[in-house]
């Protein structure tokens, strides 16, 4: 099968929110946009001296953001709360989904975990960027589009905030009969597929991929109880962390998102919300909150 990305007006609802990126590309965000921190403006070189930060990644995850925060001289504890894992069905569904995918007016991606997955599915499938037909793509955020960027495909939709809410908010109105493929994680928030349902889309959810808890040496979770600060980029990773301590340690939660922060909170720790959303805003939070 051989689909190619559209550039197609933008679709109702959607103006404003809309990036149509093709492989490539590269997404610029806004000049001017509240909470937006660029480099030389958040971000001083040392700000982190002296002071130990926990990255609870996934540890093939984690160089992006260890690398970025030992740049403004913290010492990186690394503990690796969760792992990622095939599904349940060893990603039978999704791989049924993409060899089906001609069928789907959009495929939605809700992490940059479930977009690899879904770029291999389609690969394995014989799916690759020519001429044909193409679903429209939308992602939750710019890290979350960049593996549909990468393998070439165009990224339709990509909401100002990257989080379920704005996706949502963002998205069209469906035509009589129209499908959306949503892959996500095994244990993930129904507000995309219920919404987008309750809208009045065919919605067919796939598991792209499940967060399990590797095992940790003792002593690396006795380093991450005394550190300074621990850093949370997805809910998941908040409750991992809560369930291998034994409960919320006397840290500070720095979060990458309104979720994340909602969860940290809800579970004792004093929080600092990252915007933008990303490995970027998440670091230029740790600098303010090491100057506060």
């Amino acid at each position: 099968m051989v689909v190619a990305g559209r550039n197609n007006p933008a679709p109702r609802g959607a103006h404003g929110h809309r990036w149509n990126v093709a492989g490539q590309g590269h997404r610029q965000t806004p000049a001017g946009r509240p909470g937006w921190c660029r480099p030389h403006e958040c971000l001083v070189s040392g700000s982190l001296h002296g002071r130990t930060l926990v990255v609870t990644r996934a540890t093939d995850q984690a160089g992006t953001l260890t690398a970025a925060l030992a740049e403004q001289g913290a010492a990186v504890v690394e503990l690796p709360v969760i792992a990622i894992a095939d599904p349940p069905d060893g990603g039978a569904a999704l791989g049924a989904a993409a060899g089906d995918v001609g069928s789907f007016d959009w495929v939605v991606v809700t992490s940059p975990n479930g977009a690899r997955r879904m770029v291999d599915a389609l690969s394995t499938v014989g799916v690759t960027v020519g001429p044909g037909a193409l679903p429209r793509f939308a992602a939750v955020g710019p890290k979350t589009a960049e593996p549909l960027i990468g393998a070439g495909f165009t990224v339709d939709l990509i909401p100002d905030r990257a989080v379920a809410e704005s996706l949502l908010a963002a998205f069209p109105a469906p035509t009589p009969g129209a499908r959306v493929l949503v892959a996500r994680a095994e244990e993930a928030r129904q507000v995309l597929p219920e919404g987008l349902a309750a809208a009045g889309w065919d919605v067919v959810e796939v598991v792209a991929y499940r967060n399990v808890e590797p095992d940790v040496a003792p002593a690396l979770l006795e380093r991450a109880r005394r550190a300074d600060a621990v850093t949370f980029t997805a809910e998941s990773t908040v409750r991992r962390y809560v369930s291998m301590a034994g409960g919320p340690t006397p840290v500070d939660a720095i979060c990458i998102g309104p979720i994340s922060a909602v969860v940290a909170r809800d579970r004792g720790f004093r929080v600092i919300e990252a915007d933008p959303h990303s490995v970027h805003g998440l670091v230029a939070a740790a600098c303010a909150w090491a100057r506060s």
